[in-house]
């Protein structure tokens, strides 16, 4: 099992042999390479899930959703209040 992020196509960027991607991450555009889904066709507002700057799944906005609230949970530290 791996983490990954979602985050949803801006737009392909041009040259790259097509394989890099603009995609927003949490509000912030980032540059994620998409060349282990070839098989997939990636067009604006499509959403992908995320590795270490790798697209490694195709997902719908339900998928990205569950993954977020997945990732916020794992960063949500013990409340030093309540009992171990």
């Amino acid at each position: 099992m791996c983490l990954g992020i979602p985050g949803q196509v801006v737009r392909m960027l041009e040259g790259y042999g097509g394989q890099l991607a603009l995609v927003d991450v949490a509000g912030e555009q980032r540059k994620v390479n998409v060349g282990m889904l070839a098989d997939e066709t990636l067009r604006p507002g499509d959403w992908v899930i995320i590795h270490m700057g790798f697209a490694v799944e195709k997902t719908d906005a339900a998928g990205a959703d569950a993954a977020m609230r997945g990732l916020e949970l794992l960063g949500r530290g013990r409340n030093p209040e309540d009992p171990p």
